[in-house]
């Protein structure tokens, strides 16, 4: 009677929100809002360690390369570096930028070639979490109640989104993700990241932390 009314309760479980944790909210409250992302994260006031690489990155699907060039524009005019300058590649086109509070975004479409003018307008958004053991981790947040909606082996892993939130959550191998984003793979100390859940808090084991969206 017990397992089945953890298990009832896990089933709902999904990802709410997604918190970053900045030093400065207002300032990054600003960059966010020139950015075009503000809807998609939550801020919060934190001062914790963190060093090198933080495991994660939010991808925003756009429609086209145009659109992937004006949103690479508008971070950068508000204060964003450029990790990967925006460019084609073997699947589309895309680049990378790091936000004044740290955090990696990157901007993709499967377009190699405009088929209109930026419309500002984003597809997707996906947090991408870098983990150490894809099935591992897959099957910690399956035994959370999260669905898995697509699932590529040991290398990635996506999960159903969940009607409350517009950010999906997907799972890759840390250390292809740091490359893919043209990072080195190190990195210590916090994520300075919280994600939202449904149900109750919990950590997992790459130590991202989860806690009862509000």
């Amino acid at each position: 009677m017990v397992m089945a009314t953890t298990t009832s309760a896990a089933a709902g479980t999904s990802l709410a929100s997604v918190t970053l944790e900045v030093a400065d909210p207002e300032a990054a409250r600003r960059f966010y809002s020139a950015f075009g992302v503000d809807a998609y994260v939550r801020l919060r006031a934190s001062e914790a360690h963190s060093t090198g690489f933080r495991g994660f990155t939010l991808a925003l699907t756009v429609s086209g390369p145009a659109t992937v060039d004006g949103f690479v524009g508008a971070a950068v005019g508000a204060g964003a570096t450029v990790l990967k300058p925006a460019a084609k590649s073997l699947w589309g086109y895309s680049g990378v930028v790091r936000a004044p509070d740290g955090t990696i975004w990157k901007i993709a479409t499967s377009a190699k070639k405009d088929t209109g003018p930026d419309t500002r307008e984003i597809d997707d958004v996906v947090l991408l979490l870098g983990v150490e053991a894809v099935k591992a981790t897959k099957q910690f947040y399956a035994d959370r109640g999260l669905t898995v909606a697509k699932s590529v082996g040991g290398t990635y892993v996506e999960f159903a989104p969940g009607q409350s939130s517009p950010v999906k959550l997907a799972l890759y191998k840390r250390r292809a993700l740091a490359k893919d984003l043209g990072v080195p793979v190190e990195g210590t100390g916090s994520h300075r990241i919280i994600l939202g859940s449904t149900a109750g808090g919990f950590t997992d084991p790459d130590g991202f932390a989860w806690e009862a969206a509000a």
